[in-house]
C-alpha cells in the first residue's frame, strides 16, 4: 500500500487531497488525530515525496525534550517544492514578485524557472564552500533572491539562519556567531518605502567580530556603492555564470536541521529555534492547504517578511509544497500611500490575503478613502497573524476589505510551533471576532493554573500549553539543548508551555489574551524585555533600566522605559533621542522604546526584585489600583514615578 501511494505521490501532487471538507469532516478528523496521531499523521506525510519511507512515525518524551518524527525516513523538501511540481506545473507562477516601487515591473517565476534558479544558487553556495550541516546566514531584504538563497541551502542541505532586514550589525554578529556560519548572503542594499538602507555595510561592521565567515555572496539590488573584499565577497551575478542549473537535491534525514530562526526571549540572548526536514514540511504544507483552503490555480499573498517565520511557512515552504502561487511583496503598507496592499490584491487578482493586526489597524487609521474604489472582489479568505486580533480591526477588515463575504482566519501559533495551531478553518469553522477559535487536527491544547493543574469545562482562563507534539514542535534551540528544556518544558511536567494566557469560552473557543512571561508582543514581533534592558544599559550615563509593554492602538502593544541615570538629566529630549539610537545601533529600530520616563529609582522588592506589575499599570495608565506597596524597599519611588508617567 505504502510504496502504491509512493508513487503516485512522486507522480502528481496529491496535497489538495488533505483539505478539510466540512465541520463534521473537521470533528471526525480531530477526533482521529488525537486517537491515533501516528495512523493520522502517517497518512498525510504519505502525501509527499519521500526517497525511503520512514520506520516509526513518533518517539516522544517532554521531560529531555527529545521528539522525533517520521524516524528514519529520507527526503529533501525542495524536491517537494519544486522537482514534483515539474511535470504537471512547470509554467505555472510559483513566486509573483511585487517591487516596493509601484512603477518598478513586478516578476512572475514559474516552477520551472524557479527550480533552474535555484539548483543554480545551490551550485554556487557548493562552489563557495557550502556542504550538508553547513550553517548559513541570509541577510536580504524581500526580494526573490531572497526565497531562491533559501531554498538553495535546502536544496544542499545547508541550514539557513535569516536575519531580517532591519535587525542591526551587532544583533547579526551575535546570530552568525551563535550558530558559527561560513557563508553570508546578502544585497548591497535595499528599499523600504522612501528609505535605503545600506545592507552590505551592515553586514561589513557585523563581521568585524565574526571569524567564522569565510564567504560573503552579495546581491545587487539598489546598485548602492559597496565595499567588496578581495577573497571573501564576490557578487551573486558573476558567481550563477559559472555554475550549471544541474544540481540533485542532497539526500536528508527527516530529522535532520532544516533552518534555525532567532527569537527573542526573556533573556538578553536571542536564542535559535530549530526546525527539521520532515515533520516541518508535513505540518506547514497541512497547514496552508487546510486554514487557507488552498484552491489550485489561487493567488496566496502573505505580506510578512520572510524574515520572521511567518514568511518561511506560509510564503516560502507551505505554499510551494502545495504548488501554490505565492505572491512576496518588498514594500511597506503604507507606501506610496495607505492603498497599497489593495492595489497589489486589485493589480494580480489575490485570492487570500494574510496579514498582521497591526497593518491592519494602521491602514484603518488613515481612513477608507484609500479602500474605495479598489476592486476586492478577487478575495476570498483573509487571514490575520502575529498577536490576537482587536474587535474593531476584526470588523474593520471584514466589512471593509472582506465586504462580509471572506472568512477570517485569526492564526495563533508562534515561531517554536513552525505552523499554526489554533485556528478558524476557513469555510469550515464558524468565526468569532477576536477568537483564534478551535486547534488543527493533531494540535491538543490544555489550559493550566500556576501550578500546572489543569483547568477543565469551558468558560475558564489560564496559561496556554500542548500536551502533545506535533509535527512542527521545536526541537532544540541551537547550541543549548537546555535551554529548550528550561524554556518551554520545564514550567509545567510534560508539557509544551507556550508562554500565553488564554480564555475558553462557553463554545470551547480560544481566545488568547497575551503573553504571561517577561516578553512584549510589538507589531506581531516578540521583544523580550531583558534585550531591550541590556541595550539601554550600554549607554553612557545610565545604570539601570526597567521595560514593560503598554497598549498601544497601532502596534498592539508598546515599549515604556523607566531610565535611572547617574546624573542629573538636563536635556531629557536630546537623552533620550541618544538612547533611542544606542538602541537601534544594539537591537536594530524594531525595538525602539515608544516612551523612555527618567527616574531616581525603581520599586524593588528587599531582595532586589524590580515589581513590572507596578511600572505596568504605571504604563497602562491605571495608577488607582497598586496593591500594597509598603513592601519595597523605598515606597516613596513609586509616588515619583506616578507623578512623573508619560
Amino acid at each position: 500500500m505504502y510504496q502504491r501511494r509512493h508513487e503516485q505521490a512522486k507522480k502528481h501532487n496529491h496535497t489538495m487531497d488533505l483539505r478539510i471538507k466540512s465541520f463534521e469532516d473537521y470533528q471526525e478528523k480531530y477526533q482521529y488525530s488525537v486517537e491515533d496521531p501516528e495512523s493520522f499523521w502517517g497518512e498525510i506525510a504519505q502525501n509527499f515525496y519521500w526517497r525511503k519511507p520512514w520506520k516509526k512515525t513518533l518517539e516522544w518524551n517532554f521531560t529531555d525534550p527529545k521528539v522525533t518524527w517520521f524516524k528514519g525516513g529520507k527526503l529533501n523538501i525542495t524536491e517537494n517544492c519544486l522537482d514534483r511540481h515539474l511535470a504537471t506545473r512547470g509554467n505555472q507562477p510559483a513566486i509573483i514578485w511585487e517591487s516596493n516601487s509601484p512603477d518598478e515591473p513586478s516578476q512572475t517565476i514559474t516552477y520551472k524557472v524557479l527550480h533552474e534558479q535555484v539548483c543554480r544558487f545551490a551550485n554556487v553556495l557548493k562552489r563557495n564552500g557550502a556542504k550538508k550541516g553547513d550553517r548559513i546566514c541570509i541577510y536580504m531584504p524581500m526580494i526573490p533572491e531572497l526565497a531562491i538563497a533559501v531554498l538553495a541551502c535546502a536544496r544542499i542541505g545547508a541550514i539557513h539562519s535569516v536575519v531580517f532586514g532591519g535587525f542591526s550589525a551587532q544583533s547579526i554578529a551575535d546570530r552568525i556567531n551563535d550558530a558559527q556560519c561560513n557563508i553570508v548572503v546578502t544585497t548591497d542594499g535595499a528599499f523600504r518605502g522612501n528609505k535605503e538602507i545600506p545592507l552590505k555595510a551592515t553586514v561589513d561592521d557585523a563581521l568585524i567580530q565574526c571569524p567564522s565567515v569565510e564567504r560573503v555572496i552579495v546581491s545587487t539590488r539598489t546598485r548602492t556603492p559597496v565595499f567588496m573584499l578581495k577573497g571573501r565577497d564576490c557578487w551573486w551575478e558573476d558567481e550563477v555564470k559559472l555554475v550549471s542549473a544541474d544540481c540533485p537535491a542532497e539526500e536528508m534525514d527527516s530529522e535532520d536541521m532544516l533552518f534555525i530562526l532567532y527569537t527573542s526571549g526573556s533573556t538578553g540572548k536571542p536564542k535559535g529555534v530549530v526546525h527539521t526536514v520532515g515533520g516541518y514540511m508535513v505540518y506547514s504544507s497541512y497547514t496552508f492547504a487546510n486554514v487557507f483552503q488552498y484552491e489550485e490555480g489561487q493567488t496566496h499573498f502573505c505580506t510578512a517578511d520572510i524574515g520572521w517565520i511567518t514568511g518561511h511557512s506560509y510564503i516560502v515552504y507551505g505554499p510551494l509544497a502545495c504548488g501554490a502561487t505565492t505572491l512576496m511583496f518588498e514594500g511597506i503598507p503604507t507606501y506610496p500611500d495607505a492603498g497599497r496592499f489593495w492595489d497589489i490584491v486589485e493589480k494580480h487578482k489575490v485570492n487570500i490575503l494574510y496579514t498582521a493586526p497591526t497593518a491592519i489597524r494602521s491602514l484603518m487609521s488613515f481612513g477608507d478613502q484609500f479602500v474605495e474604489g479598489k476592486d476586492l472582489s478577487s478575495l476570498k479568505v483573509l487571514g490575520s497573524v502575529g498577536e490576537p486580533i482587536n474587535e474593531e480591526a476584526w470588523n474593520w477588515y471584514n466589512e471593509k476589505i472582506g465586504k462580509g463575504l471572506c472568512p477570517i482566519v485569526d492564526t495563533w501559533w508562534q515561531t517554536e510551533t513552525g505552523g499554526i495551531l489554533i485556528s478558524p478553518i476557513a469555510n469550515v469553522t464558524k468565526t468569532k471576532p477576536a477568537y483564534a477559535t478551535l486547534p488543527l487536527p493533531g494540535v491538543q491544547p490544555i489550559l493550566v493554573d500556576e501550578n500546572g493543574v489543569e483547568i477543565e469545562g469551558n468558560g475558564v482562563s489560564g496559561n496556554l500549553c500542548i500536551k502533545f507534539p506535533w509535527p512542527s514542535i521545536i526541537r532544540t534551540t541551537y547550541g543549548d539543548h537546555e535551554r529548550c528544556r528550561q524554556t518551554y518544558f520545564s514550567t509545567y511536567k510534560n508539557l509544551y508551555f507556550t508562554g500565553d494566557g488564554c480564555m475558553r469560552d462557553e463554545d470551547g473557543y480560544y481566545r488568547i489574551t497575551g503573553r504571561v512571561d517577561d516578553v512584549i508582543n510589538v507589531s506581531g514581533h516578540r521583544i523580550g524585555t531583558a534585550e531591550v534592558e541590556n541595550a539601554i544599559n550600554m549607554h553612557l550615563g545610565v545604570v539601570e533600566s526597567a521595560v514593560v509593554g503598554y497598549p498601544h492602538d497601532i502596534k498592539g502593544q508598546g515599549i515604556y522605559a523607566y531610565v535611572i541615570c547617574e546624573k542629573h538629566v538636563g536635556d531629557t529630549d536630546l537623552t533620550r533621542k541618544d538612547i533611542l539610537a544606542t538602541v537601534t545601533r544594539i537591537i536594530g529600530p524594531i525595538a525602539k522604546p515608544d516612551k523612555i520616563q527618567f527616574v531616581s529609582g525603581l520599586p524593588k522588592t528587599r531582595s532586589g526584585k524590580i515589581m513590572r506589575r507596578i511600572l505596568r499599570k504605571v504604563a497602562e495608565g491605571d495608577t488607582g489600583n497598586l496593591g500594597d506597596t509598603s513592601t519595597l524597599l523605598d515606597p516613596s519611588v513609586v509616588d515619583e514615578i506616578k507623578a512623573g508617567a508619560l
